[in-house]
């Protein structure tokens, strides 16, 4: 007896770039980004930013990014809610790895971003990842140690120091709720 096989498209940046609308791409599969997120997701996502504005503005190196494309491989393209790169961005993409990606949760992002972007993320050697979920007004740091990140602070009213080669960034998370 023949099995059947399941064949899935595999899609890629030059697919990705010519599509209506915002899409993820993650090993070649996409994923629509819509609805756009809700207000309380604007709001805390701003804030977050807001919070990191003193690095932003006092040092032109970094730059804050409220949410760009970021080319992670020519099949793995993704949309966080929030970037902090050390560098210029001279294309239409981000395609270099950023010091900070946030993340601002939804029921229907929390999986992809918990595990499958985490590990992305990991492996990209991207410093500092926050995931914030407004439903539980939590946030959880993670910093890469050793090539694998380590949960370094989790709560709601936690102050978290993130360390850049020119200054320390001081966030106080009770600012963006």
């Amino acid at each position: 007896m023949r099995s059947s096989v399941r064949i899935l498209p595999h899609y890629t940046y030059e697919d990705w770039i010519l599509w209506e609308g915002k899409w993820e791409l993650i090993d070649g599969i996409a994923w629509a980004m819509h609805p756009l997120p809700g207000p309380d997701h604007q709001r805390i996502a701003s804030n977050l930013t807001a919070a990191f504005g003193v690095l932003i503005e006092s040092y032109k190196v970094y730059g804050g990014y409220l949410p760009i494309d970021y080319l992670v491989t020519d099949d793995i393209i993704l949309q966080p809610d929030l970037l902090i790169v050390d560098g210029e961005i001279t294309k239409e993409v981000l395609d270099f790895a950023p010091v900070l990606v946030a993340e601002v949760l939804t029921p229907k992002t929390e999986l992809k971003d918990r595990y499958t972007k985490y590990c992305i993320y990991e492996k990209q050697g991207i410093r500092y990842y926050i995931v914030i979920a407004p439903d539980k007004v939590e946030a959880e740091v993670y910093e890469l140690l050793g090539g694998e990140y380590h949960l370094k602070q989790s709560g709601k009213d936690i102050v978290h120091e993130f360390f850049f080669p020119e200054c320390t960034a001081r966030v106080d998370f009770k600012e963006i709720w």
